[in-house]
């Protein structure tokens, strides 16, 4: 890579891979696994970052190139998740994800841990990332339609794992 697209894909990562680690997270609830992510993800945005750059969507590309490998982490057999019944102790103070209380926070990452990946995908988008139905559609290269039953369907597992006062009530917290 020339000089000139080294720089502009360094001040890439610096400005995007918190954000991008934010997202990992949310969606494999794992500090560790969420490096591995955006790890991969960064190593495939540098591979096309002449390309990627040109397009003027790197922010686009990167978050596709994340869901994509997030995705592609859950069908490894020796990545599968499993189902725990307490949250391990959280990495670092004054994260995002840190929706105020502690035990607020614990509950909704143990009961999306638990949620499919692609409806878990389909909720961060929406919710956290605030993206629209058609961007969250477009980033998964799948319909509007998908996205809307991906997202009935998984704030319905919420609600079975939580009971749906406690979702309204970590809602009002958020």
């Amino acid at each position: 890579m020339a000089g000139v697209d080294e720089a502009s894909y360094r001040e890439f990562v610096g400005a995007r891979r918190r954000t991008l680690l934010r997202t990992a997270f949310l969606l494999t609830g794992d500090w560790h696994a969420a490096e591995d992510v955006v790890q991969e993800t960064l190593a495939k945005v540098y591979v096309s970052w002449r390309k990627v750059r040109r397009r003027e969507d790197a922010v686009g590309y990167a978050r596709r190139t994340l869901l994509n490998a997030y995705i592609d982490s859950t069908r490894r057999p020796w990545r599968r998740e499993h189902a725990v019944d307490t949250v391990p102790d959280r990495v670092g103070h004054g994260d995002p994800a840190d929706l105020g209380a502690p035990d607020t926070r614990d509950r909704l990452m143990a009961a999306l841990a638990r949620v499919p990946a692609r409806q878990r995908a389909v909720l961060v988008l929406r919710f956290w990332e605030d993206l629209s139905v058609e961007q969250v559609a477009e980033l998964l290269d799948c319909s509007s339609g998908n996205v809307k039953s991906q997202t009935a369907r998984g704030l319905e597992r919420l609600r079975e794992l939580l009971g749906a006062d406690e979702l309204v009530a970590l809602r009002d917290a958020v």
